[in-house]
């Protein structure tokens, strides 16, 4: 029997297994499909404290946000990096005081001590002012972070598994009934699991889990939010990114990506429907491509996009009329028997979160070890938040037949764990097949091995994003492949 059964593995549903497991329980995470293969993996890929949400006066999440950044910083520097964000002044929008304002608060508010304040930019003699059009002068420069968020979802998973979680993918919950203070969990796969505590972590499937599989009325109203992204050929050269401010009150971030693209999000939109079907629509990316021409002196079209993505946001319900104004903060409802519910949130908190539902569960375990995240490096990044490039030049010595772009791309995705990916190889040749791009037999047998992939989808768009630059053929033999290689794992 476990302590802890977690139903969902986004990123609260892992977040809480690794505090859990790390505290000394033993813990069950069961995922329909794969880890972050819904809403934790179509992000805008931000650890930000939340400008805008200044406007709605949501201080303390925003407080807590801000102090997030450089905890998640300093944990995973692989995954996580600085990032500064240029925000154009539009005369006819925000004025210029209410724009100082908020960042002086955004500044002040979460005690920075890495990330760099706020600047005032002239626009017309900045680099950042080049691709945008002339009219936009005066700009303003602040700090956050990015984060490739499907991977801070498994690296919560691997480190949850390595303190002695269960961790269990493709493996659906059909039911959970409890009696003599267990709850027994009905699995897919036709077996039967007990758990003194079970833990909905569905996100926008929160209140189906608690309907169809607890049995059990939801405490809290969801409001689901539809937020699509779109992926375009770089727009401009340098590295930071953009806030644009739009006029129906909404804002769009253009953000560097893979090094050869910029993302650009998101929408806020009502979802109503089955959350496994969610998709961008054609008016959602002329939207986002309106709202990036508006400011930028080259146009982006539609027929422009090389790839587009969706998620839907589970967030509290505050009685709020427009999407874009619903609060981002979380609830954790507890109610009987023994069943904890997580409603809203969003990636930044998602550590916080989990303090926060083990603190909910504390008297249901009295030995149970106290809070202990806020200064353990997540696998593979147990290194300065500063120190990527000592870890490159550690790789490049003893691996020098990796192509720079290579390197750059394995320290990025795996940090000090690139190494045992690439254990005793010592030439391209011991990289075994490649598969495109520079995807090798040698790295995705790891993430089979290591990381619960299963699938050209696993592999290409969560552990990675070379699905960008793979061919249909290409993706076609590797899930082949992978296929073959799930039969002899399982």
């Amino acid at each position: 029997m476990f302590d802890l059964a977690i139903i969902g593995g986004g990123i609260n549903g892992s977040g809480i297994a690794r505090d859990a497991a790390g505290r000394g329980l033993s813990v069950l995470l069961v995922e329909q499909g794969d880890l972050a293969s819904g809403t934790s993996s179509a992000s805008t890929k931000l650890i930000h404290g939340g400008l805008r949400y200044l406007e709605h006066y949501a201080f303390r999440l925003v407080r807590e946000s801000l102090a997030e950044r450089e905890v998640l910083l300093r944990a995973a520097p692989h995954v996580i990096h600085p990032m500064r964000f240029v925000l154009p002044h539009h005369p006819g929008l925000r004025p210029r005081w209410l724009i100082r304002l908020g960042l002086f608060l955004y500044d002040n508010l979460g005690g920075r001590e890495i990330l760099p304040g706020t600047r005032t930019l002239d626009l017309r003699t900045d680099p950042a002012g080049a691709p945008l059009r002339p009219e936009f002068t005066c700009g303003f420069e602040y700090s956050d972070c990015w984060v490739d968020d499907a991977r801070l979802v498994v690296l919560n998973a691997r480190d949850a598994a390595a303190r002695g979680a269960d961790i269990r993918t493709r493996t659906r919950c059909i039911g959970a009934k409890h009696a003599d203070g267990v709850w027994h969990l009905a699995l897919q796969d036709g077996t039967i699991e007990a758990a003194r505590v079970l833990v909905n972590a569905g996100g926008p499937f929160v209140s189906g889990v608690l309907h169809e599989v607890a049995g059990a009325e939801e405490p809290r109203r969801i409001r689901l939010v539809k937020g699509s992204h779109i992926v375009v050929p770089r727009l401009y050269e340098h590295n930071r990114s953009y806030i644009l401010q739009n006029t129906d009150g909404r804002i769009c971030f253009a953000i560097p990506y893979e090094h050869d693209f910029t993302l650009i999000g998101t929408t806020d939109e009502d979802f109503h429907g089955d959350p496994a079907s969610v998709a961008t629509s054609a008016d959602e990316e002329r939207y986002l491509c309106g709202a990036v021409s508006e400011y930028l002196r080259t146009p982006v079209d539609p027929a422009d996009i090389v790839w587009r993505y969706a998620g839907v946001r589970p967030l509290l319900d505050d009685g709020t009329s427009k999407a874009q104004e619903a609060t981002r903060d979380y609830v954790l409802a507890l109610q009987a028997p023994v069943l904890l519910s997580v409603f809203g949130g969003k990636i930044t908190t998602y550590r916080r979160l989990a303090e926060a539902a083990m603190a909910k569960l504390a008297r249901f375990f009295p030995g149970m070890r106290g809070a202990w995240t806020a200064g353990v490096a997540l696998p593979g990044g147990d290194f300065p938040w500063d120190g990527i490039e000592r870890v490159r030049s550690d790789l490049t010595l003893r691996y020098p037949f990796l192509a720079d772009a290579t390197q750059r791309r394995l320290v990025r995705a795996y940090g000090t764990l690139a190494m045992d990916m690439l254990g005793d190889a010592r030439s391209v040749a011991d990289m075994g097949r490649c598969f495109g791009a520079d995807l090798t037999e040698r790295e995705i047998d790891w993430l089979v091995r290591t990381e619960w992939a299963r699938s050209a989808g696993d592999v290409l768009w969560r552990r990675s994003k070379l699905g960008l630059r793979l061919n249909a053929k290409e993706v076609e033999v590797l899930e082949d492949y992978l296929v073959h290689q799930a039969i002899s794992v399982g």
